[in-house]
């Protein structure tokens, strides 16, 4: 049998074009399925119909829970509480050699109890992750702590009132108690990125987070949008501060999901777009960043992209640079229920590789879900590419 890296480096194509690795996992059930879904979501203007019919049946009451579950939600959700995902997270852990980060998926909320619920979820979370080697991350989103408003008041360095200075404390509180939590289990944190315009106010807490809890290795990461032209001069800022004040820099670095948002705010309001300004200068700007963080000894590196170029730049630049393929600093993230064909060939490489797999009450998870569509539908050959790995592999089952 020849080497295996060897054939990456004569063939790199054939690494993530082998189908019958990529859906090793998935019944010929779950292969129609997808199959299915994916046809829908090439489909612009399904997607939009089908968003707005489901927000509206969701709001009315309507009987459609039960076949969100069985389609959509069961294709890209592990279920509705952590207890539910325990199946799959030890199935592809067994089995595929990937790991998973929950992702508690609930958006919009913006009252007191709810984010204390976040809360106990993201600290309920980590237990579970201390407990399980399938488990090697956490995640939680900013504005499942606080209200966005807020975020983007201080971001924008406007005057807090005293009752709002209150409420920033109590943001600030759960933060650190997460943190603390996270270093206690010597499980990292993932904390995802937000829209531009109140991302300023997570950066600079994240950046006394990471001052406080990385002294030793990184635990506390953020998340970097490199759409956003402007997120080198942020990460290069970063580390010289970094080396400053003596703490590790852990950082998850993805292409981004609100560039729409971003550049009909940015045209309304008349301010030069934070978005690149095309696909090509996000790709550069997203290898930079990559190529800018490898081999560095005091950062840690979570690559989440669906993207085959960037998961090559990266193996290139990591036997480059000596380091080795299940190193702890070093790791791949696609979500769940797409780019299987990047996360089970790269685990079956022997890499890490960790879905990011999205959980919670499927009437408030339905959001996250039709903004996924919907992102889906913008990248350009994404949902072509899913189509025709699944037709290759139905074809290699003869489906």
């Amino acid at each position: 049998m020849p080497n295996k890296n060897l054939e990456l480096n004569n063939n790199r194509m054939k690494l993530f074009n082998n189908t019958e690795i990529a859906f090793a996992l998935k019944s010929d059930f779950q292969l129609n399925r997808a199959y299915f879904l994916f046809r829908i979501i090439k489909i612009q203007f399904l997607v939009k119909i089908g968003g707005a019919f489901t927000k509206l049946a969701l709001k009315l009451n309507l009987p459609v829970e039960g076949i969100i579950r069985a389609t959509v939600f069961n294709h890209f959700c592990g279920g509705v509480n952590e207890d539910d995902c325990l199946p799959i997270i030890d199935n592809m852990y067994n089995n595929g050699h990937v790991h998973s980060v929950l992702d508690y998926s609930v958006e919009g909320q913006d009252k007191e109890a709810s984010f204390d619920e976040v809360l106990e979820n993201t600290l309920k979370i980590l237990n579970f992750c201390e407990e399980k080697k399938s488990m090697p991350f956490a995640v939680f989103k900013p504005t499942g702590f606080g209200r966005f408003a807020l975020y983007q008041k201080i971001s924008e360095q406007k005057k807090l009132t005293e009752a709002e200075q209150e409420e920033w404390s109590r943001v600030l509180a759960r933060f650190h108690k997460v943190c603390k939590a996270a270093s206690s289990t010597d499980v990292p944190l993932l904390i995802d990125a937000e829209e531009s315009w109140m991302q300023k106010a997570i950066d600079d807490l994240i950046e006394e987070l990471m001052e406080t809890y990385n002294k030793e290795k990184a635990i506390v990461f953020n998340t970097l949008q490199m759409y956003r032209h402007d997120r080198m001069d942020y990460l290069k800022n970063l580390h010289k501060k970094s080396k400053e004040k003596g703490f590790y820099i852990g950082i998850k670095v993805v292409r981004g999901a609100y560039m729409e948002k971003e550049r009909e705010r940015a045209e309304e309001k008349g301010y030069l777009s934070p978005i690149c300004i095309d696909k090509k200068a996000s790709d550069e700007n997203y290898d930079t960043a990559i190529k800018y963080m490898m081999g560095e000894p005091k950062m840690a590196l979570f690559v989440g992209t669906h993207n085959e170029d960037s998961s090559y730049l990266v193996m290139e630049l990591a036997e480059k640079h000596a380091i080795k393929k299940n190193d702890r600093n070093l790791w791949f993230s696609q979500l769940f229920g797409m780019s299987d064909n990047v996360s089970y060939n790269l685990a079956d490489q022997g890499y890490n590789v960790a879905k990011y797999l999205p959980f919670g009450p499927v009437k408030d998870v339905m959001p996250y879900l039709i903004r996924r569509a919907e992102e889906n539908t913008s990248i350009a050959g994404q949902t072509t590419r899913e189509l025709d790995l699944l037709e290759t592999e139905r074809k290699r089952r003869k489906l």
